[in-house]
């Protein structure tokens, strides 16, 4: 085996074109692990534990290149493969000719330049809270993608663009529709008379797919940023969505979606629709409130549209006959939920602690049951790829999702893993085709339990249209024919992955 590690100081490149590269390195002959990623801290801790050594000098604006190779011609090849790869990057870089236009050196120029109403931030945090201003400056509302902006920073931006009659879209805004228009990560959805305004990404994502599968098409979805409803926030940008809608003549009626929002925040909302006379229903995920599902399903009610069956591929767990003297097969352990969206990991510890009792997570909002580092549990757990911590210097794993393809193998070699519970988003921006590779490692995952004398049902939450560029209904099949369960109903995945283990409570 040959191994080599790499630190090549000062060379910048963004985390999904270096995905890319990790990608076309690891299909190099001869290759068995790859990673070509910025050194963060995160990406660090990654490599240790893929057992490379990394350089304790390493710094967040260094390029690290490890690779594993069967023998020196595999390395020889995978270091070759790294070469022309960067290579391409830069030549993608400096691809503008002599005779192009000069394009504007910032934000605020280009807005001014082309007349844009509407710009989208995506820079790291650091960075981003700057261009956020400028565009507000330039007269533009602004979608803002990213993540790690202090709660101080996002008041401060939100009241800018108060003062200006503009809207800010975020922090963390990952999922936006505007006149048609899919920002960030979007499903393909009919156009129709819904309006959403959410402090969630995936919330509103479940919401505008399970809409879709009910007929019903939606105008635009206004992300606010899932802080947006917070004490410390208070509903700044949700008070701007609101009546911005309620002047729109495309919306005829609105549907508000959140994480567990602070009362008095929520309930100074609820005027706010009252005063503007907004036609308006509510899906705020909280203990005691009905879950998203549910929340779609009363106001589907009361606007006097069917709510459908919605769609669920059931695949039986149980195992197949084994022979006399196999280990007794058992489906008893913990739920370990592995989720790439916030707002349905949240989903899931609400629905699933309703039936198991306490969920561990690192979603932030019960210390008592908060995962640590490790994001380790003895009992059941969930844990969201998509917070703040996990994306320093990666993309976000609805593009990558390698830390949780790790993560399942381990679960499935834990004997007190019990249920596997996963989501999966389709839609504009996500992973082109992510059905394959998951499928892939939910059939591991399961042979590795059965060769250790366990069954290891899979339950997927798959979010998504049959019009998104993913295909859903291909997606699906591809996911069952791995032997997962799959719904649509995120709310309806997390009640049966706990009902396999607490049915009987």
């Amino acid at each position: 085996m040959s191994v080599h590690v790499e630190l090549r100081r000062g060379a910048y490149h963004d985390s999904v074109s270096l995905l890319q590269v990790s990608r076309a390195v690891a299909g190099a002959p001869g290759v068995e692990a790859a990673q070509v990623a910025m050194a963060t801290e995160l990406n660090v801790d990654v490599l240790r534990g893929m057992g490379f050594a990394v350089p304790e000098e390493a710094g967040p604006n260094d390029l690290l290149v490890a690779l594993r190779a069967a023998d020196d011609d595999g390395l020889a090849a995978g270091l070759a493969a790294v070469e022309d790869a960067l290579a391409a990057l830069s030549a993608t870089a400096s691809s503008t000719g002599a005779d192009d236009e000069v394009p504007p050196a910032t934000l605020g120029s280009a807005v001014r330049r082309s007349g844009a109403g509407l710009a989208l931030v995506s820079v790291p945090g650091a960075h981003a809270v700057t261009e956020t201003y400028d565009a507000i400056a330039a007269g533009a509302s602004v979608m803002l993608f990213s993540d790690n902006v202090s709660v101080a920073d996002e008041v401060a931006l939100k009241d800018a663009a108060a003062a200006a009659d503009v809207l800010v879209m975020g922090p963390d805004c990952g999922t936006a529709l505007v006149g048609g228009v899919a920002l960030g990560f979007a499903d393909v959805v009919r156009p129709g008379p819904v309006g959403i305004v959410a402090a969630s990404g995936t919330g509103a994502q479940q919401a505008m797919c399970l809409l879709d599968a009910a007929g019903v098409g939606v105008s635009h979805c206004l992300g606010v940023g899932g802080r947006d409803l917070s004490a410390a926030v208070g509903g700044r940008s949700t008070r701007q969505a609101l009546r911005a809608l309620a002047v729109d003549d495309a919306t005829d009626w609105v549907l508000v979606v959140s994480k567990p929002p602070d009362p008095d925040v929520l309930a100074a909302m609820e005027r706010e629709v009252e005063a503007l006379g907004l036609r308006a229903h509510w899906a705020i995920l909280g203990a005691g409130r009905p879950d998203l599902t549910a929340a779609v399903e009363q106001a589907l009610a009361a606007e006097g549209v069917a709510v459908p069956d919605w769609p669920a591929v059931l695949v039986a767990t149980d195992a197949p006959p084994r022979p006399a003297d196999a280990p007794t097969t058992t489906t008893t352990g913990s739920l370990r939920g592995l989720f790439c969206g916030g707002t349905l990991a949240e989903e899931a510890v609400l629905v699933a602690g309703a039936v198991l009792g306490p969920v561990s997570s690192n979603l932030g909002h019960d210390p008592e049951h908060a995962l640590g580092r490790g994001l380790r549990a003895a009992g059941h757990a969930v844990i969201d790829f998509g917070a703040d911590e996990l994306t320093r210097g990666r993309a976000h794993p609805m593009i990558d999702p390698t830390l949780r393809m790790e993560r399942i193998a381990a679960e499935a070699a834990d004997p007190t893993c019990g249920v596997l519970l996963l989501d999966l988003v389709l839609g504009h921006g996500a992973h082109p085709d992510p059905g394959p590779e998951l499928a892939e490692a939910v059939r591991a995952a399961r042979a590795t339990a059965r060769a250790a004398g366990r069954e290891l049902p899979v339950v997927v939450s798959l979010c998504g249209t049959d019009a998104d560029p993913q295909d859903r209904r291909r997606t699906e099949a591809t996911l069952a024919e791995a032997g997962a369960s799959v719904f649509l109903s995120n709310a309806a995945a997390a009640r049966h992955a706990a009902g396999i283990l607490g049915g009987a409570r």
